[in-house]
């Protein structure tokens, strides 16, 4: 006899108030709050940056840029990653200028200073020369609060900063559950936009936009009969605010318009994912709505035997449903049962209105192995794991996402323009006012503090 499961529930965050922000245009594209928004708030929190499976070996590296600095993420031989200011003690020269390597020291290309994986100097041309004494033994890198979590880098710059657990909040929980650090990146672009970071975030802080931008409506089409391959009515999706500042959305998915042809029969990608949880798609000619339940039970019966062993710590709403969270300040991720839509926006060294953004995708290894997609998008859409940054004006950011960027580039037009008095929100986009007032909270001093 089969042994018997408990079911694990969606669990439940707070109810969160908002006080009004109008949201002017000019949090778009004035230096000054730029400024605020750097010394306020980008350095305080904690940013997700590397993936550790990418630092193997001690003296593995990776150095991404944040804003105006970049940071050096260093393997230890200890196993553990350190977190430096990518930037040589002695006159300020950056130490590496790729993005990745691995190094026995890292000297700088100034004057040869020669610092170790852990961040100590070992060796200064001409030692005996400085008055202060031998520089060696008492200059070090400046190193940054640094903790891997999901299998992720975390990096805060906030010499005294919470700990990650505590300012994930729920997402500490809900994440270790699906096994993420295991988890594959199958595709990757970057790319420069013309737009403020908070325009991305904005955007993937609601679903209000879905039916316009990616399925074509007009202002007149009832909202109530728009289905996509993910289910963004308002009326029938969970919104979720964390006091640690961090949002939530759960989709359904599985089923919608697109899904059947005229004739009601089961159309792709959903055929494919029925077929390969061993579901006839015959089956629900003409009731597609069903397939979301099918699914379910069938990837909770079959999954543990393929390699999901992670299916037995999740809801079954996670083996069908967009689960999306934006996590403060400036990561969105939409994870489903067997891969996650990995959407992150970086500020510019100086610019207000030019933004870094990532559009990457991970997969589970089971479903690797498995060779059956997600149901966020078509799998393994580029043959390796490689970032590329492209030019969005000419090449493709990815499928769906090429939508969102053209209203990005338009909508930091109009923000430019002193016609625009500030939002006119809808209650489902009750995120967006929240996070632009936990931004000003954070440039006055105050962080959230979580109430569990």
């Amino acid at each position: 006899m089969a042994e018997a499961t408990t079911r694990v529930e969606i669990d439940t965050w707070p109810e969160q108030r908002t006080r009004g922000h109008r949201i002017p245009g000019s949090r778009y594209t004035s230096r000054e709050f730029f400024d605020q928004e750097w010394d306020g708030m980008w350095t305080k929190v904690w940013l997700l940056l590397g993936r550790a499976s990418e630092l193997p070996n001690p003296g593995d590296w990776q150095m991404e840029p944040v804003g105006r600095e970049e940071i050096l993420m260093v393997r230890q031989t200890d196993g553990t990653v350190k977190a430096f200011y990518n930037v040589c003690q002695h006159r300020g020269n950056p130490l590496v200028d790729g993005g990745k390597g691995s190094v026995r020291r890292f000297v700088c290309k100034y004057h040869s200073w020669a610092f170790m994986p852990n961040g100590e100097l070992n060796f200064a041309p001409d030692k005996e020369d400085f008055p202060d004494g031998n520089p060696c033994g008492k200059v070090r890198l400046k190193e940054l609060a640094c903790e891997t979590f999901a299998g992720f880098v975390w990096v805060n710059m906030d010499p005294e900063p919470v700990s990650l657990k505590q300012y994930l909040g729920p997402i500490w929980h809900a994440w270790s559950a699906l096994e993420l650090d295991g988890w594959r990146r199958t595709m990757a672009r970057t790319a420069w936009l013309p737009c403020n970071w908070k325009v991305v975030l904005d955007n993937f802080n609601e679903s209000y936009h879905v039916p316009t931008v990616h399925m074509a409506a007009t202002p007149d089409t009832d909202r109530k009969k728009i289905r996509g391959h993910i289910n963004t009515y308002y009326k029938e999706t969970r919104f979720d605010l964390a006091n640690e500042g961090h949002n939530r959305m759960v989709m359904q998915g599985g089923y919608g318009v697109g899904s059947t042809d005229k004739e009601g029969n089961i159309l792709e990608p959903l055929a494919s994912q029925l077929r390969a949880w061993e579901i006839d798609p015959a089956r629900f000619k003409g009731n597609p709505e069903a397939t979301r339940s099918a699914l379910q039970e069938a990837k909770r019966r079959l999954g543990p035997a393929r390699g999901y062993t992670h299916y037995a710590k999740v809801p079954d709403e996670q083996l069908t449903d967009a689960f999306h969270y934006t996590l403060f300040p400036n990561f969105a991720v939409s994870v489903w049962s067997d891969g996650f839509h990995f959407l992150r926006a970086r500020p510019h060294p100086d610019d207000p209105e030019q933004c870094l953004f990532d559009n990457w995708w991970y997969s589970s290894p089971a479903a690797i192995e498995d060779g059956v997609g997600h149901q966020g998008g078509a799998f393994l859409p580029q043959s390796d794991d490689e970032v590329r940054m492209i030019d969005y004006r000419t090449e493709s950011i990815g499928p769906g996402i090429e939508d969102d960027v053209r209203v990005f580039v338009t909508q930091q037009r109009g923000f430019r323009s002193r016609g625009f008095e500030g939002v006119y929100l809808s209650n489902q986009e009750k995120r967006i006012r929240r996070y632009h007032e936990l931004i000003d909270d954070y440039i006055a001093g105050k962080q959230p503090k979580p109430k569990r």
